[in-house]
């Protein structure tokens, strides 16, 4: 998923490594779901391809309200696992991911430091 240049990265990917510096809070698990598209055969790979950008993109924007949600700096995800899902009714199909991932935090000045700094530049 591409970002905007001014924007720093807070998701990485697989092997796209976060700061060494970020400290392990947490692990989980969030699933997505692609748009539904008509289970045809003409195409299939065009649709395979519509199908797969959505359900990273929905992924992508689960994995951001996570990180948001507890407040993490970044997200990196470690494992997914991609299946393909049919309404025999409808004849639709989709995409479906699970996606295995931690979140980090950067390391933050503890507060008595903070308050300490802060009567220094006071005095």
């Amino acid at each position: 998923m591409e970002r905007p240049l001014s924007l720093p990265q807070r998701i990485f990917w697989h092997r796209d490594l976060p700061p060494a510096y970020a400290e392990l809070v947490g692990e989980g698990i969030v699933e997505a779901a692609s748009v539904r598209v008509q289970d045809t055969l003409t195409e299939r790979g065009a649709l395979w391809l519509c199908c797969l950008t959505d359900l990273k993109h929905e992924a992508h924007r689960r994995l951001e309200q996570e990180r948001l949600r507890v407040r993490a700096d970044y997200v990196h995800v470690l494992s997914e696992a991609t299946y393909t899902r049919r309404d025999p009714r409808t004849g639709e199909a989709w995409l479906q991911g699970m996606f295995g991932y931690v979140l980090l935090c950067a390391p933050r000045p503890h507060q008595s430091m903070a308050a300490a700094d802060h009567t220094m530049a006071v005095q």
